[in-house]
Order: structure tokens, then C-alpha cells, then sequence
């Protein structure tokens, strides 16, 4: 004949309790296992006694309980915008008040970055001038002419003289480029 069917809405018992809040909340942290064992299982029984407690067809109600524990913690632990800013805006006061200022304001931009003050804004760029075609070089080149609006010297219209070290001023190159064409 067997165990009675058991109910999503049967009672706990207390070791069922018990196994329930730790399967809850050290998920993780012991084996089910362990959980069974601390919950007043015996040893050489723990695996199976975990196993029926958290196998629906057996133990329906123990099931149920994990299920509706996990959602309260859930809801607890939910990270929401008022939550957030709330919770930031404590650190900061703290941190304040504790004079740890680097903090305080870290908390705050954090606060202003999750009102959407702050944007983060970033350009990733793919590839190199050796991936080009000699039309793309050349047109990027015309663009960055156009775009540095002076005078842009060509290397084949440029000589290389010595220049006069003490008049560099420091961290000067050495030497100077100049210009061969004529006007």
C-alpha cells in the first residue's frame, strides 16, 4: 500500500521545515545532503531522505514550501530603482559622516549613473590601415587633411635637418622637418 499521497497544503513537520530553510537559504553553501543532516536526519539516511523531500511525486508540500520560500526571498532581495538609489544614498550619507569622501562620492555617481545622468559612451573600432584598400587609405587620408584644416606636409616634399639642442625646448625632437616646396 505504501506512504498516503501527500497535498501541496499538508502540514510540515519540523524537520521538513527545517530542511526547507536550508535548502533555501544555504543553496550553495552545504550539499542537499548536509541540509537533510542538519535538519535531524540520520547520516546514513540523509541522501535519500533529501532526495524524497525535494521529489514532487513524494513530497509535494516540501516542495511547495521551498518553491513559495525561494519567491519571499526573492522579492526580499530584489534589486528595484527605488531600492537602489535608496540604498546608495544611505552609503553615501555613511560615508560621508565617516569621512570616507572617495566613497561618498562614488555612491553618488553611481546614484546619478543609475538615474541615467551620466552616459557611458565607448567606440570599438575593428580592423587596420593593413586591411585597406590603397581607395580606403587614400580617402582617409583626404579626410583627416581636411579634418587638421592647416597645412599638412607630404614626407617626399619634407628634408631632415639637425636642429640646435639648446634651443628645443624639453622633450622636443631633435630634429626639424622642413618644407622644400616653393611658393
Amino acid at each position: 500500500m505504501g506512504r498516503p499521497r501527500r497535498h501541496e497544503n499538508a502540514r510540515l513537520t519540523k524537520k521538513q521545515q527545517t530542511f526547507a530553510e536550508l535548502v533555501v537559504t544555504k543553496e550553495g553553501e552545504l550539499t542537499l545532503r548536509e541540509c537533510a543532516q542538519q535538519a535531524g536526519y540520520s547520516v546514513s539516511s540523509s541522501h535519500t531522505r533529501a532526495y524524497e523531500l525535494l521529489n514532487p511525486r513524494i513530497s509535494p508540500h516540501v516542495v511547495a514550501e521551498v518553491r513559495r520560500r525561494r519567491e519571499e526571498l526573492n522579492e526580499k532581495y530584489a534589486v528595484d530603482y527605488g531600492r537602489h538609489v535608496r540604498a546608495l544614498a544611505r552609503l553615501r550619507d555613511e560615508s560621508l559622516a565617516n569621512g570616507a569622501y572617495s566613497a561618498a562620492v562614488n555612491a553618488e555617481r553611481l546614484r546619478g549613473q543609475a538615474a541615467g545622468l551620466y552616459v557611458s559612451k565607448s567606440e570599438v573600432r575593428i580592423g587596420s590601415i593593413d586591411q585597406m584598400s590603397k581607395a580606403e587609405v587614400e580617402k582617409a587620408l583626404a579626410e583627416l587633411k581636411r579634418n587638421m584644416g592647416g597645412t599638412v606636409l607630404d614626407a617626399e616634399d619634407a628634408e631632415i635637418v639637425e636642429g640646435d639642442n639648446e634651443q628645443q625646448p624639453r622633450g622636443a625632437p631633435l630634429v626639424a622637418i622642413e618644407n622644400k616646396q616653393t611658393h
